[in-house]
């Protein structure tokens, strides 16, 4: 029943009974699967659900709330944002008193993914949008004007797909993310979400109209912006236009388990994985609002920066079955594909069209075993799921790919990885050598200054002797003398290690020794980059063993 929209949901205690469309039609199941970008299962089931931003303090991610500058997709030269009556100008919003990591109830820019292409026989030109108003582009023309020499493909992103044609996306400042449009969506009523989508279009539309047919425009990105236009054999029912709005984020239902920034970074290990994501920590500008100082020019000057971008890469990282269902109390017959269990930082990363589809798997098999043996989709049996679900080629953990991965969770006493030690200095990713323990390793570009370290702190259980470890990569361009400083109850003890050869016997890790340590956090491990190291200083782990 395609077009359709949930106008009402029955239930009984934590069950859903039925539910009944707009068009009055009504569906009775035993579980339902919420698949759409807007969770509308979620406020007509009374299940608890959030939208816009988390602060900082609410799940402790650093990387939530307000964003202080970010300088992807950013103004790198001021444009005044006033009239000459010193209103903004449209496409500008009204500066909020948020600071650094505040929450807010804003969402990430949407827009809709164009299919466009170059070749005239197959092209339809851009279409003029009801209403056009050339004024309501004075910020972009006064964008380009202070960039003259701007490419039609620094304006958009035309991903080159096979027959001339192109998934066409969001690039720079002013683009087709209609910054501020979005931001009553998620919890909208359907009208009005009707009417946000249908501004997003002439939104859309009117950018490339504009590009290909101001005066203003400098004739060379004009003429650029004119050899472009919609496919035509592509969305042939809809005039060559999309028929979905890019909602990149709605609403987020709350459940049972939210997944948060540390499961994409620290703790990506869950017992209960249905799948693996991996795409970066991504958020499109949320706000575009008026400033008189940036980081890129001196003070005074009125300008606009727009607010919200964060693009931060992960490693894979399980995703827990737990963040697809809702509350037991709440619910127990739906599973949530989409608007799953996530802050906002976890969600930029998780809402991606892999993980949707590594979702719907994982949730077409649960509701199936739900049904199979009469229970709750919170009380299926999760080892029977992750038996079907690799029977069917998923992969559940990263140890499914790497044959020799060392997972911390199976190593003895206490471990820190580099992910969770204090990296100070020019420290770099890599994953390239094996053997390493968890997801890869770091070095410290042969700087060679003792400012670079890395320190291992853990915290010991009890007081006591005990054996420390530390492991690397051997490679024979790595460092032949990198020191390492065991911190204990009676001192400090240096040691120098040749990382080009294997560690043997105890590989990946090697021994430093055994000492004394107080309980608690006091003692510690230093790997510093010093100019004798004589190659790539590897850091990887290091662990301490209780000796009895």
């Amino acid at each position: 029943y395609f077009g359709s929209r949930l106008a009402s949901v029955k239930k009984d205690g934590t069950s859903i009974q039925s539910i009944t469309l707009l068009n009055e039609s009504t569906f009775t199941a035993s579980v339902f699967i919420d698949c759409s970008y807007e969770g509308d299962f979620l406020p007509l089931a009374k299940i608890s659900y959030t939208w816009g931003r988390e602060g900082q303090s609410k799940y402790g991610e650093s990387l939530a709330g307000h964003i202080e500058y970010s300088a992807k997709h950013q103004f790198s030269v001021p444009v005044n944002p006033y009239d000459e009556t010193g209103s903004l100008l449209p496409l500008v919003q009204e500066r909020d008193d948020k600071q650094t990591g505040d929450a807010d109830k804003k969402v990430q820019g949407y827009n809709f993914r164009l299919c466009m292409t170059q070749d005239s026989d197959n092209m339809v030109p851009w279409p003029k949008p009801d209403g056009y108003d050339p004024a309501a582009w004075e910020l972009l023309r006064r964008y380009i004007a202070a960039k003259p020499d701007l490419t039609f493909e620094q304006l958009c992103h035309p991903f080159r797909l096979p027959k001339g044609k192109t998934d066409t996306n969001n690039n720079g400042p002013i683009s087709t993310d209609f910054i501020g449009g979005s931001w009553n969506y998620p919890d909208a009523t359907y009208d009005e979400q009707d009417r946000i989508w249908e501004e997003h279009e002439r939104y859309v539309k009117g950018f490339f109209y504009f590009l290909a047919n101001d005066p203003g425009i400098p004739d060379a990105l004009r003429n650029e912006a004119r050899s472009w236009g919609l496919a035509k054999d592509e969305f042939v029912d809809t005039d060559n236009w999309p028929h979905q709005l890019y909602v990149r984020e709605a609403r987020r239902m709350v459940g049972s388990f939210v997944t948060t920034q540390k499961d994409l970074q620290i703790e990506r290990f869950k017992e209960d994985s249905i799948g693996m994501g991996s795409y970066n920590s991504d958020s499109h500008n949320v706000q575009r609002f008026a400033v008189t100082a940036s980081p890129l020019w001196e003070a005074g000057i009125p300008s606009v920066i727009n607010e919200g971008d964060m693009q931060v890469g992960v490693r894979p990282y399980d995703m827990s079955y737990r963040s697809f269902v809702p509350q037991p109390s709440e619910c127990t017959n739906l599973l949530v594909g989409c608007t799953f269990s996530a802050s906002h930082v976890a969600y930029s990363s998780m809402r991606m069209e892999p993980q949707y589809m590594i979702i719907g798997q994982a949730a077409g098999v649960a509701a199936s075993m739900a049904i199979r043996g009469n229970t709750s989709v919170q009380a299926i049996d999760i080892t029977s799921l992750q038996d079907t679900l690799k029977a069917q080629h998923a992969i559940l953990h990263i140890e499914d790919t790497i044959a020799d991965f060392i997972a911390l969770r199976k190593l003895s006493g206490i471990v820190m990885d580099t992910e969770t030690a204090e990296l100070v200095g020019n420290w770099r990713e890599s994953g390239d050598m094996q053997p390493y323990v968890g997801y890869g390793y770091v070095h410290d570009s042969q700087v060679g200054d003792p400012a670079t370290y890395i320190r291992y702190r853990v915290t010991l259980p009890e007081a006591g002797r005990y054996e420390v470890r530390v492991s690397y990569s051997p490679h024979s361009n790595r460092a032949t003398n990198a020191l390492y400083v065991v911190h204990h109850k009676d001192g400090a003890t240096e040691h120098r290690i040749n990382q080009r050869k294997k560690a043997g016997e105890l590989a990946p890790f090697v021994s430093l020794g055994i000492y004394e340590f107080d309980g608690g956090n006091s003692g510690y491990v230093d790997l510093i980059s010093t100019a004798d190291a004589g190659g790539y200083v590897i850091g990887d782990a290091a662990q301490w063993l209780p000796v009895k």
